[in-house]
């Protein structure tokens, strides 16, 4: 694990990456150790906002290049201040642009809220940039599973009209519920360059 408070502090630009994005507390650290099967493998956290920096996960590889998940800093929470947030706006914004061995996103969002500015402006990029973004919709066992369910259905029917190419599923680390379609979404994204993150 490597965290970077910058882009020139992340490893070589080589290999496969895939990085998680999404709001402050929208449970993006909790996500990554169901995926990967490691509790305690991202650090979680009740106080939204705990993450300050871009916290990199290494993978077993298969190829030798590497393979890495990234978890960027959650966005929103106002707590946070406003040079910070400045910061961290101008560096992902830098990392997603530069970054070469980026090789999509997974968005994370609270199922039982609608998309933020900053959801939309992610999820335009990443359709105008041609670069493969998969939604997961969290915290799905906070709702029933009809709830969940027109959730989903709304977010796509969103998605379509907006001009949006990210898949968005239905997802809860609580439960392991959509753990294994996430998981292998993730597989899909990171090509030959890793092998399953779950033991």
């Amino acid at each position: 694990m490597l965290a970077a408070h910058r882009l020139a502090q992340l490893p070589p630009d080589a290999g496969a990456e895939v990085a998680f994005a999404g709001r402050s507390n929208a449970g993006k650290s909790s996500a990554l150790n169901a995926l990967t099967g490691r509790r305690g493998l991202a650090r979680t956290s009740r106080t939204p906002g705990r993450t300050q920096q871009m916290v990199v996960f290494e993978l077993p590889d298969a190829a030798g290049a590497g393979a890495r998940l990234v978890d960027l800093p959650g966005y929103g929470y106002a707590s946070v201040p406003v040079a910070l947030r400045e910061h961290w706006r101008r560096e992902i914004d830098a990392y997603l642009r530069r970054r070469r061995s980026l090789r999509g996103v997974v968005l994370l969002i609270d199922i039982r809220h609608p998309l933020k500015d900053f959801d939309r402006t992610m999820l335009a990029f990443c359709a105008a940039a041609g670069l493969p973004c998969h939604v997961l919709l969290t915290k799905a066992d906070k709702l029933s599973r009809s709830q969940a369910a027109q959730a989903l259905a709304a977010l796509r029917r969103q998605f379509a009209a907006d001009g949006f190419t990210a898949h968005p599923q239905v997802f809860s680390a609580h439960t392991g519920e959509g753990v294994a379609e996430a998981r292998q979404a993730v597989l899909a994204l990171l090509g030959d360059d890793a092998s399953p993150p779950a033991p």
